[in-house]
């Protein structure tokens, strides 16, 4: 997290940005920086994620995956070897820049190819903003199969955050399903497409509990009963977060789930929300909050309960209508025994499709006083209307009618070596038709694909116009959160139905919040500014896995001309492999 720029020099937006890097070089080696060596082999393992015994992916025998620890300033290099027999596999660092080291962003056919079995690819990059990140595969449906694990980057050495606190904690939220995500892979690829359902369970820290009667377990003492011994295994027993009273404490929280929308509360315990997304918030209180996948905040709270309690902390799905448990874990206090189930029932979840609440909280949502502004005009806009379509019967997911079928080359190297013919020179549509019914299924629900690429001059301002619509059934319009990839940008606005000129006076150019990941709402808009300051090649898409794997995305290009040397081992495949092939024979 960049610390509170309290300087009022008259810099443009783009010279502050470049201010705030130098400045950043010159602290980060002022203080000193470490490289942060990792060796990880990931591969098929067996755990129990909700007390049902599964095959999930794991990270040297680890599900989720290590956590990362480092400071801003710091390089971070996995030794990545593929231990799986038949699929390749990369890993997307979610949330880290990436200056200088776009073909480390570990984006299949994006950034890199996928490293082959019983391959090793060297995964390195700065962590230049303190902040609560994570990773995840980014390789057919990995994400959902449990490929994912913490990432915190603290302040450098020497200096402090803006709020204090006396310890924290970490969770990160996913979901879980019975049904392995290769034959989910198979469902949503069929025709007709076999939707993937509801999760089984949600999971903490990757513990769930499922068919377990564990929440209800309390009676007026609050003692514990016997009702669920998780099949004799701990390793799907509650997370137990334990605390001394009276005390403040950090809460990082990151949503990794393939498909839910969640709403977290603590019982008995108001939040503070501080951070979102590596960036410093205005601070506000909350009982709850929503977090949508690919999301993450930092949450300060004070132990100043009952001293003889411990408390529900629970997750419960928002934006669809909930057919999944609550997931849990326990604050425990000190003062009392950690056996002891809350006496309390969990926090009830808000109603799943209580949109005004989900739209306020998120209008809440500004940055810290003295963070960047945006710039105050846009030099390109782009439109992306979010459709369900079909392409000759199957099922898919577009933006303006075009489904993304990712190619075989990697786009940054291909743009990079001017390799023409490996994806489709023409841009995709920057708009869609002003006649669109947002509020109906398309009139004609047929679709394309493509793999086009927006190309984007380096260093000007762009707007993008998230426009949520109808999807093939009636009355169904969902959530969407967007993700992308090598920057951040402002959250300008949302807004209902259609984006209109209108609309503009509603943005904010004061203090919007600045965050890699937004919601969309069911039929509206979110508007978002960004610069291009970051050469090379990004993916910016919806981050529910199953969206995504239909073609929920688009791909951006912006100064590749300036991108280093790429690792070779980053383009064995496709036709930059044949270029390095013939290049090295000659």
């Amino acid at each position: 997290m960049a610390p509170p720029n309290k300087l009022t020099l008259p810099l443009t937006p783009i010279c502050l940005l470049v201010y705030l890097w130098c400045f950043g070089v010159f602290m980060t080696l002022a203080l000193g920086s470490k490289a942060r060596h990792f060796k990880w082999e990931v591969d098929y393992m067996y755990a129990t994620p909700d007390c049902l015994e599964n095959v999930v992916m794991g990270i040297n025998g680890q599900f989720p995956g290590p956590t990362i620890k480092a400071r801003a300033g710091d390089t971070v290099v996995v030794h990545l070897t593929n231990k799986l027999h038949t699929e390749g596999v990369v890993i997307h660092w979610h949330g880290i820049r990436q200056f200088g080291t776009p073909w480390a962003d570990g984006t299949a056919s994006i950034s890199q190819c996928a490293i082959n079995p019983g391959e090793t690819f060297v995964y390195r990059f700065k962590v230049d903003k303190a902040g609560t990140y994570f990773y995840h595969g980014h390789y057919g449906m990995q994400r959902s199969a449990g490929l994912y694990g913490l990432l915190i980057v603290d302040v450098e050495e020497g200096k402090k955050e803006s709020f204090h606190y006396d310890g924290e904690f970490n969770l990160l939220l996913s979901d879980w399903w019975h049904k392995g995500a290769h034959e989910q892979e198979v469902d949503l690829s069929s025709n007709p497409m076999r939707w993937i359902g509801e999760p089984q369970s949600l999971l903490i820290n990757g513990r769930g509990q499922y068919n377990c009667t564990l929440a209800p377990a309390h009676n007026s003492n609050g003692s514990s009963l016997p009702v669920c011994k998780f099949r004799g295994n701990e390793q799907c027993a509650p997370n137990i977060l334990h605390v001394e009273p009276n005390k403040t404490y950090r809460l990082r929280v990151a949503s990794t789930t393939a498909l839910a929308s969640l709403n977290l509360a603590i019982g008995n315990h108001k939040m503070v929300m501080v951070e979102a997304d590596g960036n410093y918030l205005q601070p506000f209180s909350v009982n709850d909050f929503d977090i949508y996948s690919g999301e993450t905040y930092s949450v300060i709270f004070r132990t100043d309960q009952n001293l003889s309690n411990n408390y529900w902390i629970s997750v419960g799905v928002r934006g669809r209508e909930p057919k999944t448990p609550q997931g849990l874990a326990i604050l425990h206090y000190k003062s009392t025994t950690s056996s002891k189930l809350p006496n309390l029932p969990p926090p009830k979840t808000p109603q799943w499709n209580d949109y005004t609440r989900s739209k306020s909280f998120a209008n809440k949502i500004l940055a810290f006083s003295g963070s960047p502004r945006p710039p105050t005009n846009y030099t390109r806009r782009i439109f992306l209307l979010n459709t369900q379509n079909r392409i000759n019967g199957y099922t898919r997911w577009a933006i303006n009618n075009v489904s993304l079928n990712l190619p075989s080359t990697p786009y940054l190297g291909s743009i990079k070596h001017g390799l023409t013919s490996a994806f489709d020179q023409k841009s995709p549509p920057e708009t869609f038709v002003n006649t669109y019914d947002i509020t109906m299924p398309p009139s004609n629900p047929n679709a394309t694909y493509g793999n086009g690429v927006y190309k984007l001059e380096f260093g000007k301002t762009i707007d993008v116009i998230l426009q949520n619509a109808n999807a093939l059934n009636a009355n169904v319009s969902e959530i969407h959160p967007w993700h992308l990839h090598g920057h951040d940008f402002w959250i300008l606005g949302y807004g209902e139905g259609k984006f209109s000129k209108k609309d503009e006076k509603k943005l904010n150019l004061q203090n919007p919040p600045l965050r890699n990941t937004v919601v969309i709402f069911p039929y509206g808009w979110t508007a978002l500014r960004f610069v291009t300051d970051n050469p090379g090649v990004w993916a910016f898409h919806c981050h529910i896995e199953p969206h995504l794997h239909m073609g929920m995305g688009v791909i951006f290009a912006s100064g590749v001309h300036l991108v280093g040397k790429i690792p070779e081992e980053a383009l064995s495949c496709g036709l930059t492999g044949k270029l390095l092939r013939s290049n090295n024979h000659n």
